[in-house]
């Protein structure tokens, strides 16, 4: 039930055009340029640029040009529809190039089978969880892309209302900087200190999206992940790289520890550490959810008998796709998954998708609600579940290849369903705040995953064939990692003690009664991620102290969001054009850039600093 206190920009009982012939051409078209532009940047350097920001500001610019009106919820469902795109393009790059790396290279209609079955089946998963997740925990889950978009869009349409110039100062600085750190390199984007020997080092990331996300999120979450962070770079690095001093090679890593560095370190050895708790704060999370998801799907039972309608009752607003028609898409889609023979998945194999699928739809909710999207770990859910269904097919002496190609198939389709789950929820938080209707945003992101998924398939083989997955032009780290562990898994070599070592650690949270999943996201993520965040926290906090946050301030900081990710767009279309200079080493040193990075948070905290 939504609280009372709580209204969206757009009531329930208001009507404005929101699902229009236009806005459904222009997303599709959106999505698919987003699709394209971040399955290419994402195999390259390993992650994509956030679409639902870029695409609302594109919406409102183009329907200005074309149409000299555009109202608030075409946009909304605009930028929902392009977020689809980039959710796809991020699903693509964590798995499929491992298939082509282990000799399963799956043809285009597999492909385009795996993304339409899988992203159905993500969104149908994430109905449930709205009235927990975008709801009841209103005020609780920042969502910090969802409300930016929010505001650009409503300082987009309240034209007259200085937030406007506010967000758009901001989207500004967040543009510059971005284009000066990535585009020709004048700042180091990478800023890192080494503070104590062996391997103590602090690193920042120089993203103005990043401090603006620190500063949505506010202090505690913020601090929560840096802790988690320091946790894995300042105690169990150092510790490993003390007494790790040996000429055996310890698996994962191919050279001994003496070789490796303060990130090699993280790379073979903590993220397995945050993967495990990760798991840990994923089974505590959905354990708040399950009552509401619970009672959600017994509804869903009775709506089938009800005509699969909505009650005449419910306002707008809360009227999502009908419960029964997540029953019995979900049946449709298990059975698809198991009857299909392109797959060649097995009951077992099908379980173990359906099982984790949802699970992690409910992880990741919470997740991207915590932290936002940028910095959700994803990649540690999916080497959960390779774990999981490896080592149980390991167990059982399932290692062919066959079983390989099982497992990776699965994962294929858990990180498409997760990766739509976490577009869905940020977008549906979106709507939650203007007003939208969540069953048209839902039907929206379910046509638009028919395009980019017919293509997906086509661009990976032309990738291929062009510059080689796993080459130096296209290295697809995520994917080869996967490759790895799979390979791993079903030859009785894989690092489980790392693994054991984050579900303990995330067990002695939870007897401690602290917030296991910012946690154990900061251990998992690299440092300089977590550490920037950290400083847009800390602007929040210091403003609160010297007086108070001005609504200005989500403003700001939802334009450097903004400005980043657009920029972000232009950047790697520019890349893919060659027009950028392929500078090696940037112009100004670490310790200018950042002064410089401060000099962002500064004018953030001035933007949202007012007097109590």
């Amino acid at each position: 039930m939504e609280e009372p206190q709580f209204k969206p920009y757009i009531g329930g009982e208001q009507s404005t055009k929101e699902f229009t012939l236009r806005a459904v051409i222009l997303g599709i078209i959106l999505g698919f340029i987003f699709a394209v532009g971040n399955a290419y940047l994402g195999l390259k350097i390993g992650m994509t640029i956030s679409a639902s920001i870029p695409a609302a500001v594109f919406s409102m610019t183009i329907m200005k040009a074309l149409f000299k009106d555009g109202f608030i919820l075409e946009h909304n469902l605009v930028q929902t529809m392009a977020s689809v795109g980039e959710a796809i393009a991020a699903s693509v790059i964590f798995v499929f190039p491992a298939f082509f790396f282990l000799g399963l290279t799956p043809s285009s209609l597999e492909i385009f089978l795996i993304i339409l079955i899988g992203g159905v089946t993500g969104i149908l998963f994430m109905i449930p969880m709205r009235r927990y997740v975008i709801v009841k925990e209103h005020g609780k889950l920042q969502f910090p892309e969802g409300t930016a978009c929010a505001e650009i869009l409503r300082a987009g349409e309240e034209k007259e209302h200085d937030g406007a110039f506010v967000a758009g100062f901001g989207l500004l600085i967040g543009a510059v900087y971005k284009f000066f750190v990535s585009g020709i390199k004048l700042f180091e984007e990478s800023i890192k200190f080494n503070l104590f020997k062996p391997n103590g080092v602090l690193t920042l990331e120089a993203t103005p999206s990043l401090i603006g996300v620190g500063f949505i999120i506010g202090p505690r979450i913020a601090s929560t992940m840096f802790a988690g962070g320091l946790m894995g770079w300042w105690i169990l690095i150092p510790l490993i790289s003390t007494f790790g001093v040996s000429d055996t090679i310890i698996y994962p890593a191919s050279v001994n520890i003496d070789s490796l560095d303060s990130y090699g370190i993280w790379s073979n050895y903590i993220r397995y550490v945050g993967a495990g708790a990760v798991a840990v704060g994923g089974i505590f999370s959905l354990a708040k959810i399950a009552p509401i998801a619970l009672s959600s799907v017994l509804e869903g039972f009775k709506d089938i008998f009800k005509g699969l309608k909505h009650s005449p009752d419910l306002p707008r607003t809360d009227r999502d796709i009908p419960m029964g028609f997540l029953i019995l898409g979900s049946i449709v889609s298990i059975f698809l998954i198991w009857a299909l023979p392109i797959f060649q998945m097995n009951l077992v194999s099908v379980i173990i998708t359906v099982i984790l699928a949802f699970f992690f739809t409910g992880v990741v909710s919470i997740t991207v609600g915590l932290v936002g999207s940028s910095t959700n770990p994803t990649s540690g859910m999916l080497i959960c579940s390779l774990l999981i269904s490896c080592t149980l097919f390991f167990v059982l002496g399932w290692t062919e290849k066959i079983y390989l190609l099982m497992s990776l198939t699965s994962v294929a389709f858990i990180s498409v369903a997760i990766c739509l789950a976490s577009a869905t929820s940020q977008d549906l938080k979106t709507g939650y705040l203007l007003g939208a209707t969540p069953a048209k945003l839902q039907i929206a992101e379910m046509i638009g995953l028919i395009l980019p998924a017919l293509v997906m398939g086509s661009i990976l083989h032309l990738l291929n064939q062009a510059y080689g997955l796993g080459s130096i032009d296209l290295p697809a780290p995520q994917a080869t990692l996967l490759s790895f562990i799979a390979n791993g898994i079903l030859k009785g070599d894989l690092p489980y003690i790392f693994v054991m070592i984050g579900v303990f650690l995330g067990l002695i949270l939870a007897i401690l009664r602290l917030p296991i999943l910012p946690f154990a996201i900061g251990l998992y993520l690299p440092l300089d991620l977590s550490t920037t965040i950290m400083l847009g926290g800390l602007v929040h906090a210091l403003i609160e102290r010297l007086g108070s946050v001005s609504q200005k301030g989500i403003l700001a900081a939802s334009g450097l969001v903004a400005g980043d990710a657009c920029m972000g767009v232009l950047i790697a279309l520019l890349s893919i054009l060659g027009m950028l200079p392929n500078n090696q080493i940037s112009i100004i040193n670490e310790t200018g850039s950042f002064f410089t990075l401060l000099g962002v948070a500064l004018i953030l905290g001035l933007m949202a600093y007012r007097k109590k």
